[in-house]
């Protein structure tokens, strides 16, 4: 058995082959509260037309389906025109496009309450392309971009057109939490770097306290969940924020590290079993490249898995199951573990963020795993995988063990980030995208030349 700060190599639920080609992805920052910013994106996955295509593989809808692969193209004239039903009237606050080659060096930004009568609220006669964020201010249902002058030969061809702004809902619907800023027009890497074996680094944290409480799944809501065992951040409870996080103390060996870490409390009969001492949280890379992996935003939060899992969805997360002694690959707790030593769970979260959201409605859907080692197009952030390894000092008969949540593949987790952001980044970028395999000071033993992220005291130097 591995100790429990090592980490061997194992088989990958979600490893495959990874394409060979570099893509080229531009990142827009578009932020989301000031007193012109957006406040909602609205247009995305609505319906668009559009007064012309220039082939089948070029729709309207392209534009406005969040895959910034995908793209609208006109037929080569002027003038042309790209359309979106936001299904209701909103105050409209911004308007992104990001042009292909082909764009407009004249348009207008116009909204309308029928789709007749239109009302111009932005243009220009001097556009020189690429991605463009525009703060303008208009009431309207649709929205249209109407060219009357192109850059060359070509027709219009826009690969998203994102209208923001307000329908009148809480934006979108409650549960959302708006990333600020929103990451947008990034391409999912499919670039092969150098081979490295190991791109991960250590978040050693131990148990800080047991209570009822879900700040992500309850928020607000003391006693309303099941017993959570509570690493990390010391004040986590049901009326956590990013604030109070911040401002709390940590059982995490790196002070940066102020993230709330829990997972459904673990008994023996009756009787609570405690992991003893820092347990590991590996940070790694997900993807095949590992050097554009970047830090989490502030905020973020998720869960990984379901008290409702089956035996078979438990498995699809875990990398081997719960383990003791020799035996390996089981969805429930071994029947037996040799006396002295501890079962072990080791357990990955999705990595690919679409860019939009710090938390959603069933805290899972802004989150994706990989594909073949590549983020899906509709997440396309590649951000660090978190894995639990936890080991819990239960052997013997195991009879009587079972979680808060139930039986042993109930087991979930959660995760509410609140590092530092400079300290993150550190890691993030010296051990993951540098290739290593860092301890939690960000420090690689097999290659003690390349240095640390931290310093002996496990903070910035």
């Amino acid at each position: 058995m591995t100790s429990i700060g090592q980490s061997r190599p194992r088989r990958s639920r979600f490893a495959g082959l990874a394409a060979a080609a570099l893509l080229a992805s531009l990142v827009t920052v578009v932020p989301t509260q000031s007193a012109q910013a957006a406040v909602t994106l609205l247009s995305q996955g609505r319906p668009a037309t559009a007064s012309s295509t220039e082939n089948g593989g070029t729709p309207a809808t392209a534009a406005v389906d969040g895959n910034p692969a995908t793209r609208w193209s006109s037929q080569f004239s002027d003038p042309q025109w790209l359309r979106v039903d936001l299904g209701s009237t909103a105050a409209i606050t911004q308007v992104v496009l990001q042009w292909e080659g082909a764009y407009a060096t004249a348009y207008q930004i116009q909204v309308s309450a029928d789709g007749g009568n239109w009302t111009t609220i932005y243009s220009t006669t001097s556009s020189t392309g690429g991605t463009q964020t525009l703060n303008v201010t208009g009431n309207g249902r649709y929205v249209r971009m109407y060219g009357t002058a192109r850059n060359g030969g070509y027709g219009y061809s826009l690969w998203e057109f994102q209208v923001y702004g307000d329908n009148g809902t809480t934006p979108p619907a409650t549960g959302y939490v708006l990333a600020n800023p929103q990451v947008t027009g990034v391409t999912p890497s499919t670039y092969n770097p150098p081979h490295a074996y190991f791109h991960e680094f250590q978040a050693n944290c131990a148990f800080s306290h047991d209570r009822p409480d879900d700040p992500i799944v309850y928020p607000g809501l003391p006693g309303a969940s099941h017993m959570h065992t509570f690493m990390g951040n010391r004040t986590t409870n049901a009326a956590s924020t990013l604030s109070t996080l911040q401002a709390g103390g940590t059982t995490c060996v790196a002070p940066g590290d102020k993230s709330g870490y829990w997972m459904p409390t673990m008994y023996n009969g009756n009787q609570v079993v405690t992991p003893v001492g820092p347990q590991v949280i590996y940070y790694k890379t997900g993807v095949n490249d590992y050097t554009s992996v970047r830090p989490f935003p502030p905020g973020l939060r998720f869960v990984v898995g379901s008290p409702n899992a089956t035996a078979d969805q438990f498995m699809f997360g875990s990398v081997e199951g719960w383990e003791c002694g020799e035996s390996y690959h089981n969805a429930d707790f071994p029947a037996y573990c040799p006396v002295g030593t501890q079962v072990n769970v080791r357990y990955q979260a999705p990595s690919c963020w679409n860019g939009l959201y710090l938390d959603t409605p069933d805290h899972k859907s802004h989150m994706a795993y990989p594909v073949n080692l590549v983020c899906p197009a509709s997440h396309p952030v590649a951000l660090p995988m978190i894995e639990f390894k936890m080991a819990f000092p239960v052997s013997g008969d195991m009879s009587q063990v079972r979680l808060s949540s139930g039986r042993g593949y109930s087991f979930h987790y959660d995760f509410f980030n609140a590092w530092d952001p400079a300290t993150q980044a550190a890691l993030v970028n010296h051990c993951i995208r540098g290739g290593l395999q860092c301890n939690a000071r960000g420090y690689d033993e097999t290659q003690p030349g390349r240095g640390a992220a931290l310093n002996a005291n496990y903070q910035l130097p």
